[in-house]
């Protein structure tokens, strides 16, 4: 699991060092990474989230995943609550990053490696379960943090969105179980297997252009007290105070603890936001929760 755990980061940390050098040299420039910005968005990132909800659904554990799909739920709304309370005097444009960041964490792409390693094929079923909240509140009232739309055009805006649409075509794979035929699940898994490679690149490549005494603003530090530990011992607190125990304890109160997502970036990009002080936010919670994963992992094994 540990091993697991760090190959993870660690293969996060080289990819954004990819991004890094290829801007340095120039081979990835403003101009471009715009246009791979809504590649990913419009394109990449659609098939991916369509993949994720593509699993199979055993029955048997049904009540497991059901207590799974709560926490995360409650977790949710939880974030939601806190990123609009915890920075009110931050600036604006990076008040949205930090909403979306704390909502939304970095449970798919690093979460379900850690989960499988802990606990087998069960992990995996779990993490996928946990990321179904998750998805709908980040490209639903998630994408608001940034568009800032109220009122009646914010709900056509998100449901017309092509990830939030994605969720949708998602959903009715899971429940209904509908296999797609191999001509069109192979180009979606090839699209989708593509997602976290071009956004870590991204990422790289707006570090290049970043302040490095920018990296380190004490409000980014802030947050990764928040994202990494605050969050999953409320999570382990709550999950204790219900009754809820083993692996479902476990697997949630880990996945609560993942760093912020990589879409946060993304989107601060697409909808001129402080990308760099998105960047910042990704890269020190990932750098941090090399030492704070395997803390709730110890945490969780003492338990």
């Amino acid at each position: 699991m540990t091993e697991n755990l760090l190959t993870s980061q660690i293969a996060i940390l080289i990819m954004i060092l990819v991004g890094f050098i290829l801007a340095k040299v120039k081979l990835v420039n403003v101009e471009f990474r715009k246009y791979l910005t809504d590649l990913v968005i419009y394109f990449i990132l659609p098939c991916n989230i369509i993949k994720s909800f593509m699993m199979e659904f055993d029955m048997q554990i049904l009540r497991a995943c059901l207590a799974v799909l709560v926490v995360s739920a409650i977790t949710q709304m939880l974030t939601f609550g806190a990123g609009k309370l915890l920075y009110l005097r931050v600036d604006s444009r990076k008040q949205c990053s930090l909403q979306y960041a704390t909502m939304v964490s970095n449970a798919g792409f690093l979460g379900n490696p850690i989960v499988e390693g802990l606990f087998g094929a069960q992990g995996l079923l779990y993490a996928s379960v946990y990321l179904i909240p998750q998805r709908i509140m980040m490209w639903s009232v998630g994408v608001t943090c940034f568009t800032g739309s109220k009122g009646d055009g914010v709900l056509k805006k998100v449901l017309t969105h092509p990830c939030i649409v994605a969720v949708g075509i998602g959903l009715v794979l899971m429940i209904t179980q509908l296999q797609l035929p191999a001509w069109l699940d192979k180009p979606l898994t090839f699209a989708a297997n593509c997602n976290t490679a071009l956004s870590l690149i991204v990422i790289g490549g707006i570090l290049a252009e970043a302040s490095p005494k920018r990296m380190f603003h004490k409000t980014a530090l802030y947050f990764c007290a928040i994202r990494l530990v605050a969050i999953p011992l409320i999570v382990l607190a709550g999950c204790f105070c219900a009754g809820i125990r083993g692996s479902v304890l476990e697997a949630t109160t880990i996945l609560a603890g993942m760093p912020a997502a990589l879409t946060t970036v993304m989107l601060a990009s697409k909808y001129g936001r402080d990308e760099e002080f998105a960047v910042s936010l990704v890269f020190l919670s990932t750098l941090f929760s090399i030492v704070t994963i395997p803390a709730l992992c110890l945490l969780m094994m003492a338990l």
